[in-house]
């Protein structure tokens, strides 16, 4: 499997989740800077979490219209995968390749701390090595990861099976308690119509191995290579 990590202004998990891919597929992914505007052939395009541009004007906007971005929003709409990832799923939002917008957390204050996830569907590339309802610790650090949907699209999300994570207690309670941001139904994180798209807050990368504190991000990156190698 090859990959590419695409890297803006402001990126700060770029080099996280390269490592966490390194490690799943045996060899390190593609650094892309976001001014290029071609992607070499890849099997997968992750765009990483972090501050691009500063988070100016408003998370992911501007990066969202990086040269790049228009090339792998074509990969995209082709079929090939794209994880996004915090400022990656902001991203996502701000090109329509995802549906809904990232706001301000409810509590308006910028969260960086583990919480508990449900995992709503095994039936992807992403989540294949997850069983469907159970129950994954991952940190979450970010100040605008509120998800909001009207509720026509909310109601497509959970109609079509596209809620991928939802934030929930440790014993799998989808509970207000467990919602860190105030994301409409405690929405983590969602897929396109086929499934090739997923944007999630919080971060995978960032609890891959056990010297991190935890291995629950690693079969998302082991599932990965196993669909697309």
């Amino acid at each position: 499997m090859k990959a590419a990590v695409i890297v803006f202004p402001g990126s700060n998990c770029d080099r996280d989740v390269a490592v966490a891919l390194e490690a799943a597929m045996n060899h390190p992914p593609i650094m892309v800077w976001h001014r290029d505007t071609e992607l070499p052939p890849v099997d997968l395009v992750v765009v990483p979490g972090g501050f691009s541009y500063g988070d100016y004007l408003r998370c992911g906007a501007m990066a969202a219209h990086s040269p790049i971005m228009r090339e792998v929003k074509a990969k995209a709409e082709s079929g090939t995968p794209v994880l996004g990832i915090c400022n990656g799923f902001q991203i996502l939002t701000e090109t329509g390749l995802l549906p809904g917008a990232l706001i301000r957390n409810a509590g308006l204050k910028f969260i960086c701390k583990d919480v508990f996830l449900r995992v709503e569907t095994s039936d992807s590339p992403f989540t294949r090595k997850y069983e469907t309802g159970s129950v994954v610790r991952l940190p979450i650090a970010h100040a605008e990861g509120n998800y909001f949907a009207d509720t026509a699209t909310l109601d497509r999300l959970e109609g079509e099976g596209r809620v991928a994570f939802r934030y929930v207690t440790q014993g799998g309670g989808a509970s207000l308690d467990a919602n860190p941001n105030g994301a409409a139904r405690n929405i983590a994180g969602i897929f396109n119509e086929n499934r090739r798209v997923l944007g999630l807050m919080p971060h995978p990368e960032r609890l891959a191995e056990d010297l991190l504190g935890g291995t629950d991000g690693k079969p998302m990156f082991e599932g990965l290579v196993e669909a697309l190698s």
